[in-house]
């Protein structure tokens, strides 16, 4: 993502902020780093809204990429990520090496990264799932963009992605295009299923729209350890993700008690699929969908606080 989702984007840091409780005196300031993903918002406003109702914490948003909220935390412009998705080159620079950032446990949420195609293209192409089998269809994946070749359809460029190397480690007549937000790619999967048009897209897991529309997902060569070391010469399947918590070293020695409550933040799949189908599919503000769960979940909230 891509998440998403091993290359990083920049990006420029901007807030959004909602302050709340009792003005942040027994909490003080949270800024919750916002990645461009919809499960990630559910994360963020979920763990924000309690933080803001039962802790006092004057809660703020970042919105920025999966490596500027790293550098965020190093340089103490940003507290905590709430959805990472691997990154061992960071977890080296900023974890190992200099000390910055440290481990907040994991999520709950388990991860998948990979290529899918709309249902009727699996059933009309029942082979098409078996990456051997791409080149033989690369024709029907022509579009302008794609110079001659197939299109696979990528996400926003600071997702998480080994795309170009499996392309070309893989020997696949296909050209990797920027299809941008996870809107967009929910939109071209749409359009592809209502139409009977053919489309190769990377996407993920958890993921709302799979609630939707059934993806297919397009088998790569098995993942083994180790087999993605070496960003260059990635020719397998990506691996899977138990999707962990961040918080920089200085905020988790500040005394805060949102720390505990980021630390002991855990749901599931399900969980996060029905707030980011409240957010990107009913319309709802984030925050009201997080309430919302959050009324709905009390002995889980509960639990985080304890």
């Amino acid at each position: 993502m891509s998440l998403g989702l091993a290359a990083c984007g920049g990006g420029d840091i901007s807030d959004t902020t909602t302050a709340g409780g009792d003005g942040g005196a027994s909490c003080g300031d949270l800024r919750i780093a916002v990645n461009p993903w919809t499960g990630y918002v559910s994360n963020a406003h979920v763990i924000g809204q309690v933080a803001k109702e039962k802790l006092g914490c004057n809660v703020t948003y970042p919105d920025v990429k999966e490596e500027v909220g790293w550098q965020g935390m190093a340089d103490g412009s940003i507290d905590t990520i709430v959805e990472n998705w691997g990154h061992p080159d960071l977890v080296k620079k900023y974890i190992d090496d200099a000390g910055t950032v440290e481990d907040a446990g994991l999520t709950g949420n388990d991860g998948i990264i990979g290529w899918y195609v709309p249902p009727w293209m699996a059933e009309k192409y029942p082979d098409i799932t078996n990456w051997e089998n791409l080149n033989k269809y690369a024709d029907l994946f022509k579009t302008s963009e794609s110079g001659g070749k197939g299109q696979l359809l990528d996400g926003d460029p600071s997702y998480v992605t080994n795309d170009e190397a499996l392309v070309k480690n893989l020997k696949l007549n296909y050209q990797v295009v920027v299809g941008g937000s996870e809107a967009a790619l929910i939109q071209s999967f749409r359009s592809a299923e209502e139409n009977k048009t053919p489309l190769l897209a990377y996407f993920y897991e958890p993921q709302w729209f799979f609630d939707e529309l059934a993806l297919v997902h397009v088998d790569l060569p098995k993942y083994t350890e180790g087999c993605d070391a070496d960003p260059a010469k990635v020719a397998c399947d990506y691996p899977p993700y138990a999707l962990n918590k961040l918080i920089s070293t200085k905020f988790a020695d500040s005394g805060s008690p949102a720390v505990d409550l980021i630390k002991n933040f855990t749901w599931t799949n399900e969980d996060q699929n029905l707030v980011s189908k409240y957010i990107a599919e009913d319309g709802m503000d984030p925050d009201d969908a997080a309430q919302k769960w959050i009324d709905d979940n009390p002995d889980k909230v509960d639990a985080w606080l304890s």
